[in-house]
């Protein structure tokens, strides 16, 4: 889950959310904190399709903190930009599942203190001690969801049902379908294709994934995150390697689009919310962190943003035809055969020469 997912247009809409009958005050939170001028303030480090004005300026009106936050697309450039020192400023970060563990291991988190969290009981079991952070130790689950295909129904009358499908019907596809710019996610499809784990460590099936891309490559339009969603709804692509949550939003906007996740497999991401160590305003940290944990809250973010929340309470808020969406919350049959996304240690740079070398050929 490197590039990631501009879905949230709609967010806008959290303008009209009253916090005030949820049960529970932010401003209460304040009320009863030391506030400095320092802690006045609340800088985040987000994926661009988890924020804007509207969502922050209700934040603030229940805390009376100003917040200000910066965005990026991937995880690498928010680790690359934290690294080089220009992480210092903030106080909340959402990096993937897998790169918790990557900032873990390079001790840029801080542990968090579950006595001072309000709500996180809320979430299902499987997200209160899954395998990249167990017990929630430095990280809150904010989203999650698969990767797929989303194709036109009313041009390609047979469905695909697997990765290979694109091999299988590529003359009909020619630079009229485009994959992810991610690395792991396309190699970890196309491992997954060849009956390999996504996160191989094997460079003969790295390999092997390459070559089967390389015969794929003419006939892909672009490595694309994002700008695929204007085109296949214009009508240009009739097929695109996406994650569920762009899926939905799009197949709303033209139900003759379908998203389907490959019966061989797929990568199950999560996207959660961390404090860096250097996070210069703990109490704000906190408080937003139990913002989102609210049921109230999070069932209004899944049903607005078409999200798949991780928050039990805020799931059985939900109308039943949001429960029952199959491609929002997959059943288990299908989950079993997801995979989560892992560090690979020095296999990393295997990928990268391999991507490199696709990509720019």
């Amino acid at each position: 889950m490197t590039n990631r997912r501009k879905f949230l247009k709609s967010i806008a809409a959290l303008s009209s959310l009253s916090l005030t009958g949820c049960g529970w005050r932010l401003g209460n939170v304040r009320a009863n904190a030391k506030i400095s001028s320092q802690s006045d303030q609340l800088s985040l480090y987000t994926w661009t399709q988890y924020t804007d004005k509207q969502l922050l300026t209700t934040f603030s009106s229940q805390t009376g903190m100003k917040v200000r936050a910066d965005v990026y697309d991937s995880n690498d450039v928010m680790l690359a930009k934290f690294q080089a020192g220009g992480g210092r400023n903030y106080s909340i970060i959402y990096p993937s599942d897998y790169m918790v563990q990557k900032m873990v291991k390079k001790n840029l988190l801080t542990e968090i203190n579950r006595d001072r969290l309000i709500g996180i009981d809320n979430l299902f079991p499987r997200f209160q001690n899954p395998s990249y952070d167990a017990n929630n130790r430095y990280s809150i689950p904010f989203n999650w969801g698969t990767t797929g295909l989303l194709y036109n129904s009313e041009i390609l009358q047979n469905p695909p049902t697997d990765w290979d499908y694109l091999w299988k019907n590529q003359q009909q596809l020619s630079r009229r379908m485009t994959l992810l710019n991610d690395v792991r996610e396309v190699m970890g499809a196309v491992l997954r294709m060849l009956g390999y784990s996504y996160n191989s460590q094997n460079e003969n099936e790295i390999k092997q994934a390459y070559e089967k891309l390389q015969e794929l490559k003419p006939a892909i339009a672009a490595f694309d995150t994002d700008a695929w969603q204007n085109q296949i709804l214009a009508g240009d692509l009739v097929l695109a390697m996406c994650y569920s949550a762009d899926a939905i939003r799009v197949s709303k906007e033209n139900p003759k689009l379908k998203y389907v996740i490959p019966r061989s497999g797929s990568s199950l991401w999560t996207d959660t919310i961390v404090i860096p160590q250097t996070a210069p305003n703990l109490e704000g940290a906190y408080t937003w962190i139990n913002f989102v944990l609210q049921p109230e809250i999070a069932a209004k973010i899944s049903q607005r943003l078409n999200i798949a929340t991780p928050n039990r309470s805020g799931f059985e808020q939900l109308p039943q035809q949001i429960q029952t969406n199959t491609n929002l919350f997959p059943p288990e049959s299908i989950l079993e055969k997801c995979e989560r996304l892992t560090p690979v240690g020095k296999f990393e740079e295997i990928y990268e020469r391999y991507w490199t070398q696709l990509t720019s050929s």
